[in-house]
């Protein structure tokens, strides 16, 4: 590494790189966030639709109620 002083515009180039590149990986982070929020809300809708469409199955055609089985008395 160069162990000379830096001038003031070397200083000032330098901050403003470092000021872009985090401004770019804000704006990617971001980017990243708005994506898995969008996922999660679609596989969130689907199974909503498959959980809905069971439910309407279900109320269609009722379970068969159970029939007590009848206990043999042994005398």
């Amino acid at each position: 590494m160069n162990d000379e002083p830096k001038s003031a515009a070397e200083l000032k180039e330098i901050r403003l790189n470092r000021k872009l590149a985090q401004d770019a990986e804000g704006i990617k982070a971001m980017a990243d966030i708005a994506a898995a929020d969008i996922a999660i809300r679609k596989r969130t809708a689907d199974l909503r639709a498959i959980r809905l469409a069971k439910e309407a199955a279900d109320r269609a055609k009722p379970a068969e109620p159970k029939t007590k089985s009848k206990k043999k008395k042994t005398v």
